[in-house]
């Protein structure tokens, strides 16, 4: 299945004050540059970064990894403009798109073989859209089919793809992803990540 990752990497991280995406986590590598080599541990590919918000600090992270890097100049748009973007500089690369997989720089916990369960079942499932359960919640990441790409190009505002796949749960499967819910939003995030 011809898959693309979008990693979502062009907000301003005001809740945290500094540009979050340049975090350390761990072995001196940052949340961004962490989350792409992930992606790039998948058979997924393209994998597009797309960046919006102090790129000029961003982009270094992204220095020696085969992704393709994307500016949004609409980021002040929200999460929405970035999906648009993302979108659409993965299917400029791969016409034949059959999905794409989201993720965001923030979620220190995701996997590769997280993210290549997810696209197995997608296919399995035969639903159109894999998400990640975790407590209460579920969210990113999340695996959209090429059966949704349209309404992706319709989202607006502060959200991602939540809202879509909201409206339409009978074709979503969920993976279970516990450690999901824990993101790196606020520095006190960030203070109890390291610590732990």
């Amino acid at each position: 299945m011809q898959t693309a990752i979008i990693i979502l990497a062009a907000g301003a991280s005001q809740r945290m004050g500094t540009p979050k995406q340049v975090l350390k986590i761990e072995e001196g590598k940052s949340l961004l540059r962490k989350m792409a080599e992930t992606a790039l541990k998948t058979t997924m590919r393209p994998v597009v970064v797309v960046v919006g918000a102090n790129k000029k600090e961003v982009v270094p992270e992204l220095s020696g990894l085969g992704v393709t890097i994307i500016d949004n100049p609409m980021w002040q748009e929200g999460m929405s403009s970035s999906v648009r973007m993302g979108l659409a500089g993965a299917y400029l690369m791969d016409k034949q798109l059959e999905a794409v997989l989201m993720l965001v720089c923030d979620q220190p916990y995701v996997t590769a073989p997280l993210l290549e369960h997810m696209l197995v079942t997608l296919k399995e499932s035969g639903k159109k859209a894999v998400a990640c359960r975790y407590g209460e919640s579920w969210g990113v990441p999340v695996l959209i089919g090429s059966q949704l790409f349209e309404a992706l190009t319709h989202l607006k505002g502060e959200q991602g793809a939540k809202p879509l796949l909201a409206e339409r749960m009978d074709d979503v499967a969920f993976v279970e992803f516990d450690q999901g819910e824990i993101d790196i939003d606020t520095p006190d995030d960030y203070r109890r990540f390291l610590a732990e």
